[in-house]
């Protein structure tokens, strides 16, 4: 038999990147058109800044069995449109019983979470912070601070991303501003478009297929 072999990474929290892995993807500005409040400010700055990596991720894929785990690096770099903070697109998993946790590394942001009914948790998370996100939760990690907001995860390898789930409720319910006074406050988005009864049971179904999935 063939056994998995263990691997070691090293970060490298001047860059935000993670050595030695397989994966890399980046997150222009440019590629964020209709994820924040204020269209006219954030064509201002993508016309300015357009090419600028928001931000970006290096992770260890080695298969999507049931079992193994995906491990990474996300690396946001500060920054605001209009009054929102710098955000990622945000996700639940296609998968929905699969959890994730974070581990800040540095820097200073929060982890919104959004429930499938609609209920909501905002989670501060600084260096040395462990956050818990549990399945069937939507999330997105939003940078506060005045520089890199740096966090190590890991999730179950066979979880999937589904970023469809946020667009199709015109955003999350929550969004995160800057409060005016050198510190920050959600809102609630007035474009969010609650899931119907029927919505929210297929996503869960969606747990209950995979569960199913793993056990067969």
């Amino acid at each position: 038999m063939q056994w998995p072999e263990p691997r070691s990474f090293d970060v490298d929290l001047q860059t935000g990147l993670m050595t030695g892995t397989g994966s890399r993807y980046q997150k222009f500005l440019r590629d964020l058109d209709g994820l924040y409040a204020d269209p006219a400010a954030f064509d201002a700055l993508a016309a300015a800044r357009g090419d600028e990596v928001v931000y970006e991720v290096t992770d260890h894929r080695p298969n999507s069995n049931p079992g193994d785990l995906i491990t990474g690096v996300t690396r946001m770099s500060p920054g605001k449109v209009g009054d929102e903070f710098f955000m990622t697109r945000g996700h639940i998993h296609a998968a929905i019983d699969r959890p994730e946790l974070y581990f800040g590394l540095k820097g200073f942001g929060v982890m919104v979470m959004e429930s499938p009914t609609g209920d909501t948790r905002v989670v501060e998370v600084r260096a040395n912070t462990a956050c818990y996100v549990p399945p069937r939760w939507i999330h997105r990690s939003v940078n506060l601070g005045q520089e890199d907001f740096v966090m190590l995860f890991c999730y179950p390898a066979d979880s999937g991303q589904d970023y469809a789930i946020i667009e199709q409720s015109n955003g999350m319910k929550l969004r995160i501003v800057d409060d005016g006074a050198g510190a920050w406050r959600s809102v609630p988005n007035p474009h969010y478009k609650p899931r119907t009864e029927q919505e929210v049971d297929a996503l869960l179904a969606r747990g209950v297929m995979a569960r199913e999935g793993v056990s067969r």
